[in-house]
């Protein structure tokens, strides 16, 4: 099994009071500050960027709980975007990345602009700690054994998976990609996969998706940035059972 949480015996230690896993941020920091006041190793399952009022702010708060060493966050498709942004590359814009990168380069955010990208190229595309996995988009049974690559790099079949999902090669009528849940299928008897990137909850609360082989899927996006809410789930270390909160 691949468990790669790139930090030292500290960041262990601290584990052990328990986890915290929080699903996309989308820059509502106010929520965002609810979820990190916590004694629990934060795990945030990517985008923590564009849509919400100060992904600057989000971006600032997320560096200090790596720096105390009480969390991480996965790569998502959003910070993916911004860190490809912000290393020069040609690419679409969007009003949310328009936005976002407005926020970094003011002044007042000069100290979110420095430390940033260095954070971005590390941050890790899926987590898997025992029959725990925890990925943005969607997961692949390859990641079990295989580690993540460079998340800013070229996007192999794994990082696409990880980033945006299981997609078809039709798109919706908002012109975003089709998105399937074939592979919560494929998730092995007795190993949950926790996921943001899809917004699957009808009730604000974490949605759980049992799969074919006895695996299950547990989405955390419930809108925050959106127009929902920020939710998170509390896990004991190693993970077994979890509680749901939403803010």
């Amino acid at each position: 099994m691949c468990t790669d949480t790139r930090h030292d015996e500290n960041v262990k230690n601290a584990m052990q009071k328990g986890l915290r896993i929080v699903g996309d941020v989308h820059g509502d920091l106010e929520a965002f500050r609810h979820a990190v006041a916590t004694d629990r190793f934060i795990i945030q399952l990517g985008d923590l960027v564009d849509y919400g009022p100060d992904s600057a702010g989000v971006l600032r708060l997320m560096l200090q709980v790596q720096r105390e060493g009480r969390g991480l966050f996965l790569i998502g498709n959003h910070d993916r975007k911004l860190g490809r942004a912000l290393m020069g590359k040609k690419l679409r814009s969007s009003p949310h990345l328009d936005d976002t990168l407005a926020q970094i380069l003011a002044p007042d955010n000069a100290d979110v602009l420095q430390d940033v990208l260095p954070a971005l190229e590390q941050a890790p595309a899926w987590l898997v700690m025992g029959r725990t996995v925890f990925v943005h988009g969607a997961f692949d049974p390859h990641m079990l054994n295989e580690p993540p690559p460079p998340p800013l790099g070229r996007v192999t079949y794994l990082l696409s998976r990880a980033l945006f999902g299981e997609t078809t090669s039709r798109v919706q009528p908002d012109g975003f990609p089709e998105r399937t849940l074939n592979w919560v299928n494929h998730i092995p008897n007795g190993y949950t996969v926790y996921c943001g990137h899809d917004q699957r909850s009808t009730n604000g609360c974490p949605l759980a998706i049992p799969g074919r082989a006895g695996g299950r899927a547990i989405f955390v996006d419930t809108g925050a940035g959106k127009g929902g809410h920020l939710a998170w789930v509390d896990l004991p270390f190693p993970p077994v059972e979890e509680k749901f909160f939403v803010c």
